[in-house]
């Protein structure tokens, strides 16, 4: 029986901005607010904690505006982050799937519980359903919507508010239930998400998962850019439908050195676009997260189009390069 844990969180941090933020901590969770969801989609459960500070102690500004709590609620009422933690991770169960509204959720979850040493109990790699991404998927045009305008737009505002993590949750389901309900579950749970707070650690661990219409590969952690290009997992561009290995029609090229973009044809399939996000761990270290998506000849060409921009411009600033310092040539001279 699938066991739906729809969650959301509030955090607070530094009152002082990110300057005064401690590393890789630069949020505390003071709120867990969560929604159990049963085997036809309808709400069975509740679940919320509020949490003690103990890293950032004053509210930021934008925090309390947002939320309107302040530090003498969470001084009184607030629980230690280890209890509510654990008391949200043994509510949920072992066999659940978990969903959120954006992505960022999970991922501070586990920096929190990294910070306050609690052994991370996820799967790895771990998946869910990130809402936001589906409802942009399905109707929006791929444009993420806040939640209190995807509630407005499908009719289901209530008498309660957004911004609280219970409250924020709870539409969360709603919106996930409606969704379901409209286009049902072959079509929607196809489009899992890929939490990213853990990266795969080697070869072996590296992560490739096919989707209806496109397919990902998050790869391990590279020394530098120059390193992941020359990976062949990372170069390569493998038709999803068929499994074929395609010549590039046009090779990786980057107009801004973090997305790179590749073009190849499948002779059964078509056009396979490439997109290659590089994702900075530490000032060192790098992956990636290469998707491939079957197009039509319009968009193949504005990849080829696009090339050819970049390509000119380059030409364009290295001949005023040289210009330059033949003027200044000239001047010295």
């Amino acid at each position: 029986m699938r066991n739906y844990i729809i969650f959301d969180l509030e955090w607070n941090q530094s009152a002082h901005g990110k300057a005064d933020s401690i590393e890789d901590f630069p949020f505390e969770i003071i709120e867990i607010g969560a929604v159990r969801l049963g085997q036809d989609y309808s709400m069975t459960e509740e679940f919320h904690r509020l949490i003690r500070p103990q890293v950032y102690t004053q509210m930021h500004y934008a925090i309390s505006e947002v939320t309107h709590m302040d530090m003498t609620e969470l001084r009184f009422h607030g629980e230690d982050f280890k209890v509510a933690a654990r008391d949200f991770l043994n509510w949920c169960k072992e066999d659940c799937i978990y969903c959120t509204w954006g992505s960022m959720d999970l991922t501070e979850l586990q920096r929190n519980m990294k910070y306050f040493m609690i052994e991370n109990p996820f799967p790895k790699p771990l998946f869910y359903y990130d809402v936001q991404k589906l409802y942009a998927l399905f109707y929006k045009n791929g444009i993420k919507p806040s939640l209190d305008s995807a509630v407005e737009e499908l009719g289901l505002l209530e008498d309660r508010p957004f911004h609280r993590a219970l409250d924020d949750a709870y539409y969360t389901g709603k919106v996930f239930r409606r969704m379901m309900e409209e286009l049902g579950e072959e079509l929607l749970l196809a489009y899992w998400s890929i939490d990213y707070y853990r990266i795969p650690d080697n070869k072996s661990e590296e992560i490739r998962v096919v989707f209806p219409d496109y397919s990902k590969y998050v790869s391990r952690m590279f020394p530098s850019k120059e390193d992941a290009m020359k990976e062949r997992s990372v170069a390569e561009m493998k038709c999803y439908k068929c499994g074929r290995m395609l010549r590039k029609k046009v090779r990786w090229f980057t107009p801004n050195q973090k997305i790179y973009y590749g073009l190849a044809l499948c002779p059964e399939h078509g056009y396979l676009k490439g997109k290659v996000r590089m994702k900075r761990i530490d000032d060192s270290q790098v992956y990636v997260v290469k998707t491939l998506k079957l197009i039509d000849e319009d968009s193949a060409r504005k990849v080829m189009d696009r090339k050819e921009d970049i390509r000119k411009k380059r030409m364009q600033r290295n001949r005023e390069k040289r210009r330059r310092l033949k003027d200044l040539q000239k001047k010295s001279g």
